[in-house]
C-alpha cells in the first residue's frame, strides 16, 4: 500500500502540469479566492488554531513558540493582505530572459518556467501554509506541505481553503497537498521522492533545518537560522541606536530576522548603556554582557561563550564590547549565520567596509534587521530565507520559484 507521502507527490506532480500552464488571470483568481475566503472563515481557522494553542501549551511549548503558532483575526488578515499583494507581482514564469541569433541562423531563447513540485517542511508557523502556496501558485508551482504536529489542525483548516480556491479558479485542488500524517519518518521518505519532488524547503529552526539538508536527496535551500547582529560605532547617533535596537530585538523576538547579540565599541559603551538598559528593562529584555558592558551597568547579567552562538528567539540579548570595526567583523564572521546585521554610524567610510566585508544575505547601515522580510521588501509573502548563496539568497519571493530552459527556433539545421 503506498504512503500518503507518495501519493499526494505524485498527484502533486500531475497537477504541476496544468499549473504550469494556467495563464496569469487564473492563477490570480485562485489568489483572490483564498484571500477571500481567508477572511470569510476567519472565525473557523482561530478556533482550530485554538485547540492547536491549547494542546501545544499543555505540552510545554515555550512562549517564543507558541507566539508562531499563534493566529489571530489580525494576523489573519495581515496573511490575506499577503496573498492579494502576490496577485499584484508581476507572474515570473513566462519571461523571455535573453535571446539572440547564432551564426548558423539558429534563434536561441531562455524564457523562465516553474520549478515543479516544491516541499516545505516547517514547524510552528501556520502562516507559512497560506505563504507558500500563494508562491507556488502565482510561478505556476505544485507544492506539497508538511507542517509541525503542534500545527496540524491549523493548517488542515488552512489546507481547506486552499484547496477551495484552487477548484473555484478552475485549477485541480492537487496542486496544493498538506500531509496529514504527523510521523516523523515520512519526513525522509519526502525529501528523497526524487520522482516527484524537485526542490525542498525547510523553514524553522536550526535542527529542523539540519535534518532536512543533511537528509534529503532532492536539491534543498538552506532557510532561516538567524545569529543576526547590530553593531554600535563609536561615531553613531546613540538615540538612533536605541531605537534600532529596541526594534531588532522587541518587536518579534520570536522571528528569525531578530537581532541577538549587540557590538558595541568601547568608546561609547557607557553612553550606550545609560541610554539603552532603561528602555531594555522596560520591555523585559534579560540582558547578558561581558565586563566591560557589566562595568558600565551592574544589573547587567554575566554573558558567556555559547551565548555569541546562541540564536534565543525570545526577550534575551547579548553585549559585547569590541575595541574596532575589525573585531566587529571578526565576531560576525565567527558567529554569524549569515542573514542581516547592522551597523548604526555616521561615518560614510564605516559603513561602506562594513557594507563590503560582512558576507550576509542582508547588511544594513542604520535599519534594524526586522526588515529582512519578504513583504517589507517587497516581494510579497516570502517562501522563507536562504542563508546559502546557491541558487537565490535572501527573501525568496516568486522570482526564486522559476528557473530557466532554452528555447530554440531552426530551419533544418544539422550539425
Amino acid at each position: 500500500m503506498e504512503s500518503e507521502v507518495v501519493v499526494k507527490a505524485r498527484a502533486a506532480h500531475t497537477a504541476a502540469r496544468q499549473l504550469a500552464a494556467a495563464p496569469t488571470t487564473q492563477k490570480d483568481k485562485a489568489l483572490a479566492n483564498i484571500a477571500a475566503a481567508l477572511e470569510a472563515h476567519t472565525a473557523d481557522i482561530v478556533s482550530d488554531n485554538q485547540a492547536d494553542l491549547a494542546h501545544a501549551a499543555a505540552n510545554g511549548m515555550s512562549a517564543a513558540m507558541l507566539d508562531r503558532l499563534k493566529l489571530t483575526p489580525d494576523r489573519i488578515r495581515d496573511i490575506a493582505a499577503g496573498v492579494r499583494q502576490v496577485i499584484a507581482l508581476p507572474d515570473p514564469s513566462g519571461r523571455c530572459l535573453d535571446e539572440w541569433d547564432r551564426p548558423n541562423g539558429l534563434h536561441i531563447r531562455k524564457v523562465t518556467v516553474p520549478l515543479g513540485v516544491i516541499a516545505i517542511i516547517y514547524e510552528s508557523r501556520p502562516n507559512v501554509t497560506v505563504d507558500a502556496a500563494a508562491l507556488c501558485i502565482k510561478s505556476g508551482n505544485a507544492c506539497v506541505l508538511r507542517g509541525g504536529s503542534e500545527s496540524i489542525h491549523s493548517n488542515t483548516a488552512l489546507a481547506r481553503v486552499l484547496k477551495e480556491g484552487l477548484e473555484e479558479a478552475g485549477l485541480s485542488p492537487d496542486g496544493i497537498a498538506l500531509l496529514e500524517n504527523t510521523d516523523r519518518s515520512l519526513v525522509k521518505e519526502l525529501l528523497t521522492l526524487r520522482r516527484y519532488i524537485d526542490l525542498a524547503i525547510p523553514r524553522g529552526g536550526a535542527g529542523l533545518i539540519h535534518m532536512v539538508t543533511t537528509t534529503a536527496t532532492v536539491p534543498c535551500i538552506e532557510t532561516g537560522s538567524g545569529i543576526c547582529h547590530v553593531y554600535v560605532d563609536k561615531d553613531a547617533d546613540l538615540d538612533m541606536a536605541v531605537r534600532i535596537i529596541e526594534n531588532a530585538k522587541v518587536s518579534r523576538p520570536s522571528t528569525c530576522n531578530a537581532m541577538e547579540t549587540l557590538l558595541v565599541h568601547q568608546d561609547i559603551v557607557q553612553d550606550l548603556m545609560d541610554k539603552l538598559v532603561p528602555v531594555l528593562k522596560e520591555k523585559h529584555v534579560e540582558l547578558r554582557g561581558d565586563d566591560t558592558v557589566r562595568d558600565a551597568d551592574s544589573t547587567i547579567a554575566a554573558a558567556h561563550e555559547e551565548d555569541w552562538e546562541t540564536e534565543y528567539n525570545a526577550l534575551i540579548l547579548s553585549i559585547k564590547t569590541v575595541h574596532s570595526l575589525e573585531e566587529a567583523l571578526d565576531h560576525i564572521r565567527r558567529f554569524s549565520t549569515h542573514h542581516s546585521e547592522t551597523i548604526v554610524t555616521e561615518n560614510k567610510d564605516t559603513a561602506d567596509i562594513f557594507l563590503r566585508d560582512v558576507d550576509s544575505a542582508a547588511v544594513y547601515v542604520n535599519a534594524s534587521t526586522r526588515f529582512t522580510d519578504g513583504f517589507e521588501f517587497g516581494f510579497g509573502a516570502e517562501i522563507g530565507i536562504s542563508t546559502q548563496k546557491l541558487h537565490v539568497r535572501g527573501p525568496m519571493g516568486l522570482t526564486a520559484l522559476v528557473t530557466y530552459k532554452y528555447l530554440i527556433h531552426g530551419q533544418g539545421q544539422i550539425r
